[in-house]
């Protein structure tokens, strides 16, 4: 009996010790906190903002405001000009058919023509005659003389598209120790633009890959197209 009691002292001494050593169980609850413990508050800058928008257009490739514009669907672009309505209408037609908004504009505008070789401040019909026989000898017999009313007498040795015959002729000239030198000719005449409302996520990469950076306006250049 007397060792009955000892093991049941023993016993409770062992718990009271377990339950002094081992954690209580978390149990879920709620918990207050002074809002005073939780540190300053937080602040969104301005130039944080501006950064992730940036974040968005470096995406696009670029990072420029017109990609930027795009995502939210708010940018639009003109290509041209085109020199016939045919060509315009085929722009049109393949971006309507890729479901953008696009709309064809005319207006009066200078188109180039060709690479003009000439021979410039010729005093007097006499003297234009002298430097044709020069050049007739020299290999350059399709020269002429040309009256103008803002330069006087000029010789033409030629309108080129292609700018190395251009410079051919115009180094042909200069070795027969005369002045020639090369202008772009243009002409006024009616001119064809599309406008191109860009979905949102679509840059206008593509489109001044295929026209040219000189043909592809962007939104602050740009007439967009109404919605329907």
């Amino acid at each position: 009996m007397k060792n009955l009691l000892m093991l049941l002292v023993l016993a409770n001494v062992l718990y009271y010790l377990w339950g002094q050593f081992v954690p209580e169980p978390r149990e879920s609850g709620i918990v207050v906190v002074n809002e005073s413990e939780l540190g300053p508050a937080l602040t969104v800058s301005r130039s944080t903002v501006a950064e992730a928008a940036a974040s968005v257009g470096a995406v696009l490739g670029s990072g420029k405001p017109s990609d930027l514009a795009a995502v939210v669907g708010r940018s639009c672009v003109t290509i041209g000009p085109f020199k016939t309505n045919a060509e315009a209408d085929g722009a049109l037609a393949e971006y309507e058919g890729a479901g953008m908004r696009a709309s064809v504009r005319t207006t009066q505008g200078q188109v180039f023509v060709g690479h003009w070789v000439q021979i410039r401040n010729i005093p007097d019909r006499e003297a234009g005659n002298a430097i044709l026989e020069q050049l007739r000898i020299g290999g350059l017999g399709d020269a002429y003389l040309v009256p103008t009313d803002e330069d006087g007498l000029k010789i033409s040795l030629g309108l080129f598209g292609e700018k190395s015959r251009a410079e051919r002729v115009e180094l042909q000239a200069k070795s027969l120790d005369l002045p020639a030198d090369i202008t772009p000719r243009m002409r006024e005449t009616t001119v064809f633009f599309v406008d191109i409302g860009l979905p949102p996520g679509k840059g206008a990469g593509a489109m001044i890959e295929k026209y040219g950076e000189e043909n592809v306006l962007l939104r602050d250049r740009a007439t967009c197209p109404r919605s329907d």
